[in-house]
């Protein structure tokens, strides 16, 4: 049979269920075997085409995380006033843990992407698809290692690219803060700040076309 033991789906589904974006962390060093396992876990994602557009760089000078943080802090202000009458809300929120977790990797488009056809012709965004892939493989083999993964996407592309020096067309698409924590968040952090909350499945699943509809509270 193709199926997995019960005990083995019960653990999939649970890694999925307490999968965090985390941004509190203790600055514990991440065993280099484990981080291993995690960037292998990125690199068994799909990709269209199998064109495996991912690359990760690793950020192990204290002084380039440092610039990093300023990048960051600067688009968080940025956004903070592009939310208007949340501005005040939004700059309360931790919305990262660069200068405190154990590890950092930026998450990157690999340059030439155009060569790519298969699966792109229509839709060149797959590659970054692809790499939303690896990443939530990270995320998911990070929960179950008992290691916290926190995905910003708070900063220029443009000017982290300058600063890690991308080639031309490579393109930084996230940054993730991996490492110890205390615990992990009972809800998504942005929940549990009443940021926003999980809609209903049902008003976001339709059949044979877009309903604009919401069907039935017993639907």
């Amino acid at each position: 049979m193709n199926r997995y033991p019960d005990t083995d789906i019960a653990a999939v589904y649970r890694v999925i269920r307490e999968r965090r974006d985390m941004r509190h962390f203790r600055p514990d060093p991440v065993d280099p075997d484990l981080l291993a396992r995690l960037l292998q876990a990125a690199h068994l994602a799909p990709s269209v085409g199998f064109m495996q557009p991912w690359r990760f760089i690793r950020i192990s000078d204290p002084a380039l995380r440092r610039q990093m943080h300023a990048l960051v802090e600067a688009e968080r202000v940025r956004t903070a006033a592009a939310l208007g009458e949340r501005e005040d809300e939004f700059m309360r929120l931790k919305v990262e843990g660069i200068l405190d977790c154990g590890e950092v990797l930026v998450a990157a488009l690999m340059d030439g992407r155009e060569r790519h056809v298969f699966g792109r012709r229509t839709l060149p965004e797959m590659d970054l698809a692809s790499v939303a892939c690896a990443i939530q493989n990270m995320w998911l083999a990070a929960r179950a290692e008992g290691i916290g993964l926190g995905w910003v996407s708070l900063f220029d592309p443009a000017a982290l690219g300058e600063l890690l020096q991308l080639p031309p067309g490579a393109k930084a698409v996230a940054i993730l803060c991996l490492g110890h924590v205390d615990q992990f968040y009972a809800k998504p952090m942005l929940e549990q700040e009443n940021w926003a909350h999980r809609q209903p499945l049902r008003e976001l699943v339709f059949e044979n076309g877009w309903s604009g509809k919401t069907p039935p509270a017993d639907a």
